[in-house]
């Protein structure tokens, strides 16, 4: 067996039907009162495997709420990134978050991703917490975009989150460091300039 990791992740948001972009569908679902929720679980089988890909790609399986298509919809395939190069200058990253789940015999593929570094100044917190999300009909991205909304990471999800972290297959202790370590060091790197040219 190899090392790997594990861990759960719950966002929400407002999120309307008929919107194309996440800003317009979350101001449009503040408005109508609607709100979508995706309960992720994330996997990562390989940690090694993890590290050396510059995509840092794992599997995502998990459930969705969003009462205008039902609760508690199975999402049993999907994709995850963490970290992976976003824009052609290579100073981006993004943390890609998509599932795949099917109601009243329709199939339906929820695509999000957090923005990291995506503009001017240390918003740290923001990027990593946001998830800008479409809902698209059919089995991936390629089809239709049906509905749009922002979901978010508040600190009792983010704690939540951290109970759940642990190691897999012949992971321990030493995994979780692992993992940590690359983590915060992405940060690091991403942040660390503008926190050394920013002002007292």
């Amino acid at each position: 067996m190899t090392a790997g990791i594990a861990f759960e992740e719950t966002m929400r948001g407002a999120f309307a039907l008929g919107e194309t972009e996440p800003e317009c569908g979350a101001a449009a679902g503040c408005q109508a009162g609607t709100r979508l929720a995706m309960h992720a679980a994330v996997a990562i089988d390989n940690l090694a495997a993890f590290l050396a890909d510059p995509e840092h790609p794992g599997r995502l399986t998990g459930r969705v709420d969003f009462p205008p298509l039902g609760m508690d919809l199975d999402a049993s395939n999907g994709a995850f990134r963490l970290f992976s190069p976003a824009g052609a200058d290579g100073m981006g990253r993004r943390m890609v978050y998509e599932l795949g789940f099917t109601t009243d015999g329709a199939a339906y593929y929820l695509a999000g991703e957090k923005r990291v570094f995506d503009d001017p100044g240390p918003d740290l917190w923001r990027d990593t917490t946001t998830l800008y999300t479409r809902l698209h009909r059919g089995e991936d991205t390629d089809g239709e975009v049906i509905g749009a909304g922002i979901l978010e990471l508040g600190v009792p999800q983010l704690t939540a989150l951290l109970s759940t972290l642990r190691p897999t297959g012949d992971g321990d202790v030493h995994t979780l460091a692992t993992f940590g370590g690359f983590f915060f060091g992405e940060l690091w790197d991403l942040y660390a300039p503008l926190a050394r040219d920013a002002r007292p």
